[in-house]
């Protein structure tokens, strides 16, 4: 399987996809968008992960580079190509679908849990995941479904914390891939956020959290998997 992702800034990187990719014997590529590296074509890989970032879907005129992002996501959709969005990533696939993006009631930063819909439960790549699991989130920003997606899971702060699309685009509010180096990098760059709200955990919280750190890793390596017998079935 030959994975593209496209990473936005520096601390936020593919994590524990990276690390499934190698022990699967799976091709892993990354391009910076935010250094000017060009993007490949879309025929040159099998699944395009689209990763988050700290600025908005709308941020065009600060990060040119947006422009061509979304024109190639768009290209990869019209395709049918597989696409999965985590956070900023879900966020561009509701764009380029024709949703809106726009500011949460609650910002959402830490564990939390989101409740999976039975649509979720049931199809094959999430079928062995608990009702409620508890993951990482970092967002400001949600989204509308993109016409003709599923909801698959919400939290209390957030109703549309992850979608299905045509069968073979997922996006994903939350974040799954995310390791220790994972998470203290993004406290480290965007500490600035955590204030005192009802939705947002202190950094020793966010950091002590090992236990479900591994299980969110384990649910990812349940949906990488199920995701490789779909694209086979």
């Amino acid at each position: 399987m030959r994975i593209q992702c496209l990473q936005h800034v520096q601390f936020e990187t593919p994590g524990a996809i990276e690390k499934w990719a190698s022990d699967n014997g799976h091709v892993c590529s990354t391009v910076r968008l935010f250094a000017g590296q060009e993007l490949p074509s879309v025929e040159a890989w099998d699944w395009l992960v689209i990763l988050g970032g700290p600025m908005s879907v709308h941020d065009e005129s600060e990060h040119p580079w947006l422009i061509e992002e979304k024109r190639y996501i768009r290209e990869a959709l019209d395709i049918g190509k597989t696409v999965i969005g985590i956070c900023l990533g879900a966020q561009l696939i509701a764009d380029v679908s024709g949703a809106r993006v726009y500011p949460n009631e609650q910002k959402e930063i830490g564990w939390f849990p989101v409740q999976w819909t039975p649509i979720g439960q049931t199809l094959l790549p999430f079928g062995s995941f608990p009702a409620a699991p508890v993951v990482f989130h970092w967002h400001g920003e949600t989204f509308e479904l993109p016409e003709g997606a599923a909801l698959l899971a919400s939290s209390e702060a957030c109703r549309n914390q992850a979608f299905v699309l045509n069968g073979t685009v997922f996006g994903f509010q939350f974040h799954l891939e995310m390791m220790e180096n994972n998470v203290r990098a993004i406290v480290s760059n965007c500490g600035q956020e955590i204030i005192e709200a009802p939705y947002i955990q202190q950094a020793d919280e966010m950091l002590g959290a090992s236990e479900t750190m591994a299980e969110s890793n384990a649910l990812l390596v349940r949906f990488l998997d199920g995701l490789v017998r779909m694209n086979h079935s």
